[in-house]
């Protein structure tokens, strides 16, 4: 056989033992289809590797989120940015191209961790009745060792073909991180996977990517250029009003006490993300729920009430701090002051 095992080897990076089955099984139906033989030849591996996909790059998950913007708290400017950043392009293409001006393909959402990138996220796919594609940018790395790049390139495959579609980069300076020329090359080669299937020949008509961290500095800037993911949202930790809103959010379901005062717990959880007050309402919930089995009292009287979030505030600290943190409308409030 006149084959290449060394270079083929060095393109099936990813694949698993199954795979690697199912490629020679494939190069051997193209060698018999070409001449009824077996007799394999190096163009029937290639057509083989470019047509046999990993078997854990086929496990992209395509969902219809069902978020509504009131799930959303706070974020206002955030959310009025990401409306005309994903929802516009998807729902008045045709006023774009009317203008002849190209829609936005990319948007970053940078903030602290807990602030809802990821909610804002799936309630503009919601909005725009796009499906929406996760990838979460470690996993992506990691669990692709070697395929990354493919991963990359199959990922939008996947968009084009089920949109319209919002995908998600959720962590995205892992993937994303400026070009330092490490050892291995992996990240440089995954940026250059990303341009070229944000500035490809394959358009992403109906496709609008969202990426999100909370590291901005560390993102290559190439990435961020007019044409890319060229719109910045900032996602900052909710003010007193925002907080206010959230803790409204996350209570709606929950039975509480005449007691229970959200303006009063809003002022008590300065520097709180959203995940931070969705955490404190969840842990008032079991504080209640262990009371009231403790006090053998009956499920349908059970509610939480204030000492609940005063005991669960006391066990509780931000968990965004330091330079994460940014700056807090407490401390604007100073300073106006």
């Amino acid at each position: 056989m006149d084959v290449d095992f060394e270079a083929t080897a060095e393109r099936i990076n990813g694949f698993v033992l199954a795979d690697v089955t199912t490629l020679v099984d494939t190069a051997l139906e193209r060698a018999i289809q070409r001449d009824g033989r077996t007799a394999v030849r190096q163009a029937d591996l290639d057509y083989a590797v470019d047509a046999v996909e990993p078997s854990g790059l086929r496990n992209v998950a395509v969902e219809f989120p069902a978020v509504a913007w009131d799930e959303v708290g706070g974020l206002d400017a955030a959310k009025r940015e990401i409306v005309r950043a994903v929802y516009w392009p998807l729902e008045y293409a045709e006023r774009f191209e009317r203008l002849g001006t190209e829609p936005p393909s990319g948007v970053l959402l940078s903030g602290p961790p807990g602030t809802g990138k990821t909610l804002l996220a799936r309630a503009a796919a919601s909005l725009s009745d796009a499906n929406f594609i996760s990838v979460n940018g470690p996993e992506l790395l990691n669990r692709y060792v070697g395929a990354s790049e493919r991963a990359v390139r199959d990922l939008f495959t996947t968009a084009r073909e089920n949109a319209p579609a919002v995908v998600f980069f959720d962590e995205v300076d892992a993937i994303s991180s400026k070009r330092r020329g490490n050892d291995t090359g992996v990240g440089e080669r995954v940026v250059s996977q990303l341009l070229t299937e944000l500035d490809g020949l394959e358009p992403l008509t109906d496709v609008v990517v969202v990426a999100a961290t909370n590291r901005p500095e560390m993102i290559d800037e190439a990435l961020l250029r007019p044409g890319r993911i060229e719109t910045t949202v900032e996602t900052p930790l909710p003010d007193r009003a925002a907080r206010r809103e959230i803790l409204a959010i996350h209570t709606r379901e929950t039975p509480t006490t005449p007691a229970v005062d959200l303006a009063d717990l809003a002022d008590r959880t300065a520097g709180y993300s959203g995940g931070d007050l969705a955490a404190l309402v969840r842990e008032a919930a079991m504080l209640a729920i262990e009371d009231t089995i403790d006090g053998g009292t009956h499920a349908a009287d059970v509610a939480v009430d204030a000492t609940h979030f005063d005991r669960a505030l006391a066990d509780m600290t931000p968990s965004v701090s330091g330079s994460d943190a940014g700056s807090s409308d407490e401390e604007v409030d100073e300073t106006a002051g």
